[in-house]
């Protein structure tokens, strides 16, 4: 069946989770951070993404915003910054307004052009996201922003992936799904999408039943994919 649908995780797809901690490093008094902010940054969204997995597994769903929070406490005692409650606001008050990848604008717009309705699926809070779609200019490339908030539970629950061709009214076999995450492409698969994984780091392909059907080193290529 023709593609009409390209869905998009957020967090480490279109926004650069690494910018916040990245930006407070070169800012003046916090030099400190300049040998291990990323380390402080994979920590946080290494314990971001396993709260919310545990979040959904116990059924104790809460705001995305709540395990960014405690993300980002546990990896700032790990590395011995606990009681910087300066940077611990700065770094927060950036994730508000994380920069996209540099390709993200080109590619959403060169869709549009195509025809393919567009839409982020995101395990984010409905504020958390618009404050990063508004703050990177997305908003007119983009046809839905749609939050785990609305089934209340996190990827990759089938609820979560469902919310697409509800939204949408279009087949499964429809859309192509984009994320960062191997397990949350893979998730996808599973439900009937088909996935592409942005593996920036040249990571290994997750052991789970399913695998991504294509697997790329950015987003460049994505409307030549769509229209494949």
């Amino acid at each position: 069946m023709t593609l009409t649908t390209c869905v998009f995780d957020a967090y480490g797809t279109l926004f650069d989770v690494s910018s916040a901690t990245r930006r407070v490093a070169e800012k003046p008094g916090f030099e400190h951070l300049a040998a291990v902010w990323p380390k402080l940054s994979e920590i946080w969204r290494q314990k971001q993404l396993q709260y919310s997995w545990l979040r959904a597994i116990t059924d104790a769903h809460c705001p995305f915003w709540d395990v960014t929070q405690d993300g980002l406490d546990f990896a700032m005692e790990a590395l011995g910054l606990s009681d910087d409650l300066l940077l611990r606001e700065e770094l927060l008050a950036l994730y508000w307004e994380l920069a996209a990848y540099p390709e993200v604008p080109k590619m959403l717009a060169t869709l549009k052009a195509q025809g393919y309705k567009t839409a982020i699926l995101s395990n984010g809070s409905p504020d958390m996201l618009k404050g990063a779609v508004q703050s990177a200019g997305l908003e007119i490339l983009l046809d839905a922003v749609l939050s785990v908030d609305s089934v209340g539970v996190f990827k990759p629950n089938a609820k979560v992936y469902q919310m697409v061709p509800d939204h949408f009214g279009c087949a499964k076999d429809q859309v192509l799904f984009v994320s960062s995450n191997g397990w949350d492409a893979a998730g996808a698969s599973g439900f009937g999408f088909q996935t592409a994984w942005v593996n920036r780091a040249g990571d290994p392909v997750d052991r789970m039943p399913w695998t991504p059907h294509h697997i790329l080193s950015d987003l460049t290529t994505i409307p030549d994919l769509a229209r494949r």
